[in-house]
């Protein structure tokens, strides 16, 4: 087990800690944004510079909230030539920054295509290798999850909420179908990983923020999709999410 204490207690933010959270994440993210830009645009932007980056953006952020972390389960070698796609339950904008701080490897977010319709962000997501997925077009979603198979190939760990939508209250949602397909397609192996106590930071259309939440990582079993066919889809979906069940205790989030 390991524990990433970045809070000493847990307390609910006045309006003038949650106005000076938020500007403080925009501000981090356009800077973060910015050296990335910069970086690649006298050629000097690679791989481990975008994964020191996003954990250095991703320490700061959390420390705004003075997030809690612990991590249990034991992690794969990312490093050992298979393709991985870490499925997360989703119940926080906090997801990301916390997969990026407690989990190793080059991660990068399946990140819905409006994203990078956001300047500054958007660019800056695109040069350090973020795939997109169009929800709202089908044969551009096959061509996106063809090029996130491409980064897969090449060493990029994806991260992935199954969900699709944050869920309220840390109970899962229902799953949907396209990183799924896409691990049987690339042959991945799929890492359930369940985050409880984040929905609490920030809930869901809220603007609450509780500072010094204790946030659980738990990392599930891996899942091998080798060797299987879109026959064994359904089959897979119940694993994943029988996984992230009893990761988060049978249901209920903490």
């Amino acid at each position: 087990m390991k524990r990433l204490n970045l809070s000493p207690l847990t307390e609910s933010a006045t309006l003038l800690r949650r106005s000076a959270v938020v500007m403080g994440s925009v501000a981090l993210t356009a800077l973060y944004s910015g050296l990335i830009l910069l970086r690649a645009l006298f050629g000097r932007l690679n791989r481990p510079i975008v994964d020191n980056y996003c954990r250095e953006w991703s320490t700061a952020v959390l420390k705004l909230v003075r997030a809690n972390l612990t991590v249990r389960g034991e992690v794969p070698d990312f490093g050992d030539g298979r393709r991985y796609i870490i499925m997360s339950t989703h119940a926080s904008h906090y997801d990301i920054p916390v997969s990026f701080v407690s989990l190793p490897g080059s991660i990068r977010m399946l990140a819905k295509k409006e994203l990078f319709g956001i300047p500054l962000l958007g660019q800056a997501m695109a040069a350090a290798e973020f795939p997109s997925v169009d929800r709202s077009n089908r044969a551009g979603a096959v061509r996106d999850l063809q090029k996130a198979r491409a980064m897969m190939e090449s060493g990029i760990v994806l991260w992935a909420a199954p969900e699709g939508t944050r869920s309220t209250d840390g109970r899962l949602l229902p799953f949907k179908k396209g990183c799924f397909h896409l691990a049987l397609e690339t042959e991945a192996v799929i890492v359930p990983v369940a985050i409880r106590g984040i929905h609490q930071v920030l809930p869901a259309r809220s603007l609450q923020i509780n500072l010094g939440q204790p946030v659980d990582v738990r990392v599930g079993q891996p899942i091998d999709t080798a060797g299987k066919s879109k026959e064994d889809l359904g089959q897979i979906m119940d694993e994943v999410r029988q996984s992230m069940e009893d990761l988060l205790g049978n249901g209920e989030a903490e």
